[in-house]
């Protein structure tokens, strides 16, 4: 880790993930975010949630107006946006008990007492890192870059 912050990258962009129980002290461990699968089913949440509130809300607001017997829109709007809320925040429960994809084809080598590096890092500094980290731990093994996950700004 310390080779990382040398050559300027945030602490909080390094994350390592080891087996349970494993002593971590000196280094920034993965927390939900990177070891779950919470993103994924907040979104899938938020689609399905808003697509039942879609059609929810559009079957109040036709059958059931409030003052009048014109349509209320704004009943419609607002339940699809409720239901996406409720969608994402449901999914998300269950997401964050499910380990993440991304990181199953390292779960044996995990288990074995092998401790993963991820590192967030703009596209332009990725090949400067990997060189780095490979000169200073010719051990370690670089698996690759996920470019459909976006680096935080």
């Amino acid at each position: 880790m310390d080779d990382l912050v040398r050559a300027r990258v945030d602490v909080a962009r390094i994350h390592f993930a080891g087996p349970e129980g494993m002593d971590m002290s000196g280094l920034h461990a993965a927390n939900v975010w990177q070891t779950s699968d919470l993103v994924h089913a907040a979104k899938t949440g938020w689609v399905v949630g808003s697509a039942c509130g879609i059609v929810l809300g559009l079957v109040a607001a036709l059958m059931f107006p409030i003052v009048g017997d014109d349509p209320e829109w704004e009943v419609a709007v607002s339940v699809a946006i409720l239901g996406g809320l409720i969608g994402a925040w449901s999914a998300s429960m269950v997401g964050i008990s499910i380990p993440s994809p991304r990181l199953q084809r390292f779960e044996g080598a995990i288990a074995n007492g092998q401790i993963l590096l991820m590192v967030d890092l703009p596209r332009s500094r990725v090949r400067d890192i990997e060189a780095l980290l490979q000169s200073a731990h010719p051990e370690a093994r670089f698996e690759g870059e996920e470019p459909q996950v976006p680096a935080f700004l």
